[in-house]
């Protein structure tokens, strides 16, 4: 079987398709092709759903499914994406899309399809992948065919029209540790038949059905497998909406007595609640040595800190990715966030809060990571990034990218999941939160860059400052450090609940 996408009649001539047509020629195989993508060549296709060209040569139609008599089946849409209404007889529209997706989605148990055959390619299917060469992914190809390729889950997707050869890197169909693992994707671009600079055109493979393959066999995961292009997580995460703890300190103290508080019972609404909910009031372990960010410990550089709360405190970075790059921390000593207790836990969570807030009136967005991994005391590392120079899914799409560069599995999990669900205590991981709740987790088994997370940050992709990538070439002088905390601290203040009644 030959199966053939873009202009089937490129620059045939009318006198060489006549021998095909009248029989004096014969295509050797089984040849299933695409219908017309622009005005000129409409008329070699007389039935809009389908019919035989010449022997051995079969037009499919305008949209629809192909089922051999093996089980394979093979999707297709002709034409361009309609650029006016109505869709010119050579384009389709959403309409023709959504037809095709629900005559397949409304079957039972639908899994997906073998082969999706279109001939522009999807829009964005180079997100999260292996360069495209020449072809920039984000402006070439057609919204709807991204949109049908996600909800088909095709095994194989081959698409032409751009003149370039394009294997992608296959990529997910589910969503991990939220669906049950499904199918890969591979993307094929083909180049035009005959082309001088000798770009692949043709791709030889075998292909065993779906119907007919084992399940685990089916879902297995290439170790090259990327993210979904096509997947767009937009919901925002809710604020915290938590009632300020009566035990916060009043507006007018800046640096906390630990001993004041250390051990001291977080009043309840009850003696019993009759439920099975752990009490909170055990102290946090303690260090076996020096501890630079335990508050209590001597060796807190001070100066740096620019909120305490009961619980947790904030505190500009030394050596900073930028000036209002600053860390989250628990003034007990925890080593992760899956160690805290819930009343940390919701401190935490009432500064990343607040800190969205503070950024976005700065017209910036957060970027926020931990790194549980050659480190003795949590440090959420918050650094903002303007709003004009990227968006969110450019910020994934660069740590996605640049973690697959060094081999790392950086996995999306569902924005309003907790870490400690899919990490335990002790176990070793690096995981990224957007302020829009959107989080990517990856569970260190071997070694790890130590500055993955703001090399990535600092990268051309997102901030442009590679210069910075290391905090230890960024380090300022003491009165530099304190008089940055002060414009920190008098910036921040409208935004921080530490210092309401």
């Amino acid at each position: 079987m030959l199966l053939c996408v873009g202009n089937f009649f490129g620059s045939t001539s009318e006198a060489e398709w006549a021998e095909y047509r009248t029989g004096a020629k014969k295509a050797p195989i089984p040849t299933y092709v695409l219908g017309a993508n622009n005005q000129d060549t409409l008329s070699y296709f007389p039935d809009v759903s389908g019919c035989e060209l010449a022997e051995n040569i079969t037009y499919l139609g305008r949209r629809g499914v192909y089922s051999g008599c093996s089980g394979l089946q093979i999707a297709y849409l002709s034409g361009t994406e309609a650029q006016q209404q109505p869709a010119p007889a050579h384009s389709f529209s959403a309409k023709d899309v959504a037809e095709l997706k629900t005559s397949l989605l409304s079957t039972p148990n639908f899994r997906g399809v073998d082969i999706l055959l279109t001939s522009p390619w999807p829009r964005d299917v180079g997100t999260y992948a292996n360069s495209a060469g020449e072809i920039d992914t984000k402006k070439c190809g057609s919204k709807l065919v991204s949109d049908l390729a996600a909800s088909l889950k095709p095994r194989y997707h081959f698409a032409a029209l751009e003149k370039a050869y394009y294997e992608r890197l296959p990529y997910r169909n589910h969503m991990v540790l939220q669906e049950t693992p499904q199918h890969v994707t591979r993307f094929i671009a083909l180049a035009d038949v005959g082309n001088t600079s000798k770009k692949k055109y043709l791709y030889a493979f075998s292909i065993v059905p779906m119907s007919s393959m084992d399940p685990a066999e089916l879902v297995k995961q290439p170790q090259d497998v990327t993210e979904n292009p096509y997947r767009k997580l937009r919901k925002e995460a809710p604020k915290s909406k938590a009632p300020l703890s009566a035990e916060e300190e009043p507006a007018c103290q800046f640096f906390f007595d630990l001993n004041k508080h250390q051990g001291k019972k977080r009043p309840s609404d009850g003696k019993e609640r009759g439920d099975s909910q752990p009490k909170q009031a055990k102290k946090p372990p303690q260090p076996t040595g020096p501890c630079w960010f335990c508050l209590a410990s001597p060796e807190v550089e001070k100066h740096l800190v620019v909120s305490i709360g009961t619980h947790c405190y904030l505190a500009l970075a030394k050596g900073g990715l930028s000036p209002d790059h600053v860390l989250i921390l628990p003034i007990g000593h925890y080593q992760s966030v899956v160690d805290l207790s819930s009343e940390v836990l919701e401190e935490v969570t009432k500064y990343k809060a607040a800190l969205k807030e503070f950024f976005r009136s700065k017209g910036k967005r957060y970027v926020l990571f931990e790194r549980n991994y050659r480190s003795q005391h949590l440090q959420l590392q918050v650094i903002p990034v303007p709003l004009d120079l990227c968006t969110s899914e450019d910020i994934k799409e660069a740590f996605i990218t640049q973690a697959q560069e060094q081999q790392i599995e950086l996995l999306e999990i569902p924005e309003h999941s907790d870490i400690a669900q899919v990490a335990q205590p002790g176990t070793p991981y690096f995981y990224v939160e957007l302020d829009t709740g959107e989080k990517l987790f990856h569970r260190i088994r071997g070694r790890f860059p130590l500055q993955f997370g703001r090399e990535v940050l600092a990268s051309e992709a997102l901030l442009a400052q590679p210069q910075r990538a290391d905090w230890r070439q960024c380090a300022a002088q003491r009165p530099e450090e304190a008089a940055q905390a002060r414009a920190f601290r008098r910036e921040f203040e409208p935004f921080d609940f530490s210092l309401r009644d």
